[in-house]
This record gives C-alpha cells, sequence and structure tokens, in this order.
C-alpha cells in the first residue's frame, strides 16, 4: 500500500463522512511531526523532547 493511497482514503473518509473537523487535527499532527524530524539533529532538539 502506498503512501499516496492512504492519504486519498483518509481524504474519502472526511469528505463522505462530513467529518470536516478532523482537518485542524490531522494539520496538526502533520506539522508535529515534521518539527520533530526537521529538528532531530540540531541544537534544538533537547528542547523540543522536554515538550513532551
Amino acid at each position: 500500500m502506498s503512501r499516496m493511497s492512504t492519504i486519498v482514503e483518509i481524504w474519502e473518509f472526511i469528505r463522505q463522512r462530513k467529518q470536516w473537523w478532523l482537518i485542524p487535527i490531522l494539520l496538526f499532527l502533520v506539522s508535529l511531526g515534521a518539527l520533530l524530524v526537521l529538528t532531530e539533529g540540531s541544537a534544538l532538539a533537547p528542547f523540543i523532547y522536554t515538550l513532551f
């Protein structure tokens, strides 16, 4: 199963079931994941991980 098919399935679920309130939650999770990945090798990593 490719990554794009998973994204398409999530989008279809949101669109068909009218679950629009899920979009901000998904955007927050994606941005948080990107923040963790991008700061993994930097000097900010210890400060980011103390938040969790």
